[in-house]
């Protein structure tokens, strides 16, 4: 049954200007991000070159984005400059990169309190319009304004046909109030964030930069693509594309172990937040990487795993399936996909920990050369044993040895032995199944083997069954088996 508006009692209820602003501060951007959210704008305008520059003025740094896109004429910049310019649920194009017609303003405004937007469309002049927060807070009107800008700035397009210029300005979030030039400190940690932007850049848009679509600028150099998958290195494992529904794809990559790509790959390789916390689902959204390293809840970030990130593909169309924030830095997946999803990333994961357990040895027959571990996982009932390989070629040469110097041969096995404990694989098990994976039980045969030759050599340099009991008590493995020693006589 539909509703009659027509004749109902009705009451304005249109929120205050500078409370709703800043509301909209405090959604949750940071510096990095938001700056990409402007960056998608420009991408979205069909810009074939962006220009990222900032500039240290202590309270009055600045800093600002410049493209060759498309432009705007007055109407369409105002426009731009509202609130909730576009319908989120409004089909996009698919090379558009925004969904609520909030970017522009939110992320301006989480990082800044004067918002400049000059724009400049084929055969227009250049126009432009200022958010002021100060002055939203003194009227309480949703008002933008014009006061004279630098001609630096008024001018920044007159060699281009066409583009836009995104200027903050007293920049509180990242300059604190009354900060001077002179400030070192505060210069220091101005300039550690801008590399961070640089950094976020490379990473969010890489796959535009590789195809060369678009050239992304900081401080007049262009920026140089951070491909987190390592694609072109011959040692990188790429598993098979598989489909999620009908608009989304999963592609899994298994790093390289440190010993098999140089240092200075390695290096570049781990990112912004280093290996352990790079690893995990990389969501892309239109060729735009949303979220970089995480496992979407589904797993815990632990060492063994680091080198195993996963590509997943989504048209901007999925935006409401995925539950894409404003902010385009969280997705959720469909709960019916999760399971498909999780049992490919436990594919991609159980490949992973095997090259960082081996140090990126190829465990399958190569050559026909086959790789020969000294220590094999085995398991029995819920446990797992690690024993020594008797057929490794070590062992078969210390047993040859044996026949000819013993007492170096038995040294050669302990200290080899010694060497080659399994510890990255109980580490892994116990990390896995939240359990000890246990040493090789030893056989009850050979155990009492062992004790009766001991007590045979013990007695021969004069010791008595007590004394022997006592020194078996006190050593390892023999102090397991206290029922063992005391019926050692019988054996």
């Amino acid at each position: 049954m539909s509703i009659d508006y027509n004749n109902l009692e009705k009451v304005s209820a249109e929120p205050y200007a500078s409370s709703m602003i800043e509301t909209f501060r405090a959604i949750g951007y940071n510096l990095e991000t938001a700056v990409a959210d402007i960056i998608d704008n420009s991408i979205s305008a069909n810009a074939k070159n962006i220009w990222f520059n900032s500039e240290w003025r202590g309270n009055d740094s600045i800093i600002t984005i410049l493209d060759d896109g498309y432009g705007m004429n007055n109407d369409e910049l105002v426009q731009a400059m509202r609130p909730g310019a576009k319908n989120p649920l409004e089909t996009r194009t698919e090379k558009d990169l925004g969904r609520f017609g909030l970017g522009l303003k939110t992320a301006s405004f989480s990082q800044c309190r004067k918002l400049i937007l000059l724009s400049k469309k084929v055969n227009c002049a250049p126009v432009y319009w200022i958010w002021d927060l100060d002055y939203v807070n003194q009227t309480g009107r949703w008002e933008l304004i014009r006061h004279p800008i630098s001609n630096d700035y008024i001018h920044a397009l007159d060699e281009q046909t066409s583009g836009t210029l995104v200027m903050w300005t007293q920049l509180d979030r990242i300059v604190p109030p009354n900060t001077q030039t002179d400030n070192e400190l505060a210069k220091e940690r101005f300039l550690s964030q801008m590399d961070k932007i640089k950094q976020h850049i490379a990473m969010t848009f890489h796959r535009f930069i590789e195809e060369k679509s678009v050239k992304i600028h900081c401080w007049g150099r262009e920026v140089t693509a951070w491909n987190p998958f390592l694609a072109n290195e011959t040692a990188t494992q790429t598993l098979s594309e598989d489909p999620i529904g009908k608009e989304a794809t999963i592609k899994g990559y298994v790093l390289p172990h440190k010993s098999r790509i140089p240092e200075h790959v390695y290096k570049n390789a781990e990112g912004i937040n280093g290996w352990v916390n790079m690893q995990g689902f990389y969501v892309y959204r239109g060729k735009r990487l949303m979220l970089a390293g995480d496992w979407l809840g589904m797993f815990k970030p632990e060492e063994h795993y680091k080198l195993v990130r996963i590509q997943i593909d989504l048209s901007n169309s999925l935006d409401s399936d995925w539950q894409i924030d404003i902010k385009k830095s969280v997705a959720r997946p469909p709960l019916k996909f999760r399971e498909q999803i999780k049992s490919y990333a436990k594919t991609v994961r159980s490949r992973g920990v095997e090259v960082f357990r081996h140090r990126g040895k190829i465990l399958t027959t190569k050559n026909k050369q086959e790789f020969q571990p000294l220590w094999i996982e085995k398991k029995q009932g819920n446990k797992y044993l690690f024993i020594v390989n008797r057929k490794h070629l070590v062992i078969e040469e210390i047993k040859k040895l044996v026949k000819i110097e013993s007492e170096k041969a038995i040294e050669y096995l302990l200290r080899f032995v010694e060497e080659t404990m399994p510890t990255k694989s109980v580490f892994i098990r116990e990390s896995e199944h939240n359990e000890i994976a246990k040493a090789f039980e030893i056989n009850s045969e050979v155990l009492k083997a062992t004790i009766k030759m001991i007590v045979t050599t013990q007695k021969e340099s004069g010791k008595s069954i007590e004394q022997i009991k006592t020194l078996l008590l006190h050593m390892e493995p023999f102090d397991n088996f206290p029922e063992l020693i005391e019926t050692m006589e019988d054996l």
